[in-house]
């Protein structure tokens, strides 16, 4: 006999839970289980309908006293810090809420945070916060600070005019560092100012191709670049200038990772159907093109590892930390993806990226049979 949950099933914000939720009946049975809920449990929803919740999850807590409190009480329950586990897995320190249904008090949500998902995603919020906060501070600052430095870098050219040696090395200096802080200032603003992309069908080669030939003539020069092509990958949906501007600063990170006597840089294209992401409107799909950007530097510094496409973070002493979270928005702002592993001696940025749209082919118009006869007279 199949079970049926005789309540609606959630719809996009359900799908979207980041943590493991389960719908639980007044009998305690399982109603329906939410995508993270199906991983954690190693079981599918159907699969789960009507089974016991307790019978599935072990939770180092009086759970049945919960559930009934929380039915009773109308309100949620909140049990920090127990060992879930599912008696596949070793126990999980969690953070459990108990909460009855707005108009359905019988129906339970039991919603499972595991710690180190709690941690990272409160520690992530914070970063973010403090990004934005920063970057919006910046961009206010950078325009009233590059004027003036535009006026002390004049006077520190027109004071080198009539300086002496000793004197000009200084005037330089002055010269050098304010173009430094403009750069940055510049920067700042670019990654504030990003416009939306304007996609259309690019050839990932094609800008591949141009951004190996610009790094070899500047900042990659002291680099050997490898090229390894699947030939037959398709389009891609993107904005040509944004995705090139993507490459670039991937090669130049790997570039400078490497020391004077340089390096390899290995650009590699494939096809690969099952990277499945999640949409912000709840929606899925594939990012079946492939893109890695490996070099044989040293590897990024293990304590920001997990932090290096957030602003303001750099493992280099005089970086910006703006290039890989610039790339990192723009991939966003594409519905890409990109991720990083990095032991010393080999580092993979791995850029997954959307097909672009088949685009129907317009339908010949018949050709009329009086048109012909007129074309064969004349």
């Amino acid at each position: 006999m199949t079970y049926r949950a005789p309540y609606p099933v959630p719809g996009v914000i359900w799908a979207s839970l980041p943590v493991p939720a389960l719908l639980i009946d007044v009998d305690g049975r399982i109603l329906e289980a939410n995508p993270a809920a199906e991983t954690f449990l190693n079981a599918s929803s159907r699969t789960l309908q009507g089974q016991p919740a307790l019978d599935r999850l072990s939770i180092d807590a009086p759970m049945d006293d919960a559930l009934a409190r929380a039915r009773a009480n109308h309100a949620p329950l909140f049990i920090n810090d127990v060992d879930v586990t599912t008696g596949e897995r070793p126990p999980v320190q969690c953070n459990v809420q108990v909460a009855p249904m707005h108009d359905n008090p019988d129906i339970v949500m039991l919603l499972i945070s595991p710690r180190d998902v709690a941690d990272r995603m409160g520690r992530a919020m914070q970063v973010k916060s403090a990004a934005k906060s920063a970057i919006g501070m910046a961009e206010m600052l950078a325009h009233e600070i590059k004027n003036p430095l535009a006026g002390i870098s004049g006077a520190a050219q027109l004071i080198s005019m009539n300086a002496g040696p000793d004197d000009r090395e200084l005037t330089d200096l002055i010269v050098e560092e304010t173009r430094r802080i403009v750069k940055l200032l510049e920067q700042v603003e670019q990654f504030g100012n990003l416009r939306p992309p304007d996609r259309r069908a690019v050839n990932i080669h094609d800008a591949l191709d141009r951004a190996r030939k610009s790094a070899q003539i500047g900042y990659a020069s002291h680099m050997t670049i490898v090229e390894d092509y699947d030939p037959s990958l398709p389009s891609t949906w993107a904005d040509p200038d944004q995705l090139m501007q993507v490459f670039l600063n991937l090669i130049k990170n790997a570039a400078e990772a490497a020391d004077r006597r340089g390096g390899t840089i290995r650009l590699h294209t494939f096809y690969d159907l099952s990277l499945r992401v999640r949409r912000k409107d709840g929606t899925g799909g594939t990012l079946p093109l492939q893109v890695e950007i490996i070099d044989d530097g040293p590897g990024l510094p293990p304590d920001i590892a997990g932090d290096v496409f957030e602003p303001f973070v750099s493992g280099r002493e005089n970086g910006t930390g703006l290039g890989l979270a610039l790339v990192s928005k723009i991939m966003s702002d594409h519905g890409g993806w990109i991720g990083v592993e990095s032991v010393p001696g080999r580092t993979v940025f791995r850029l997954s990226l959307p097909l672009a749209p088949k685009i129907p082919k317009e339908p010949k118009t018949p050709r009329s049979p009086v048109a012909d006869r007129q074309k064969e007279t004349r």
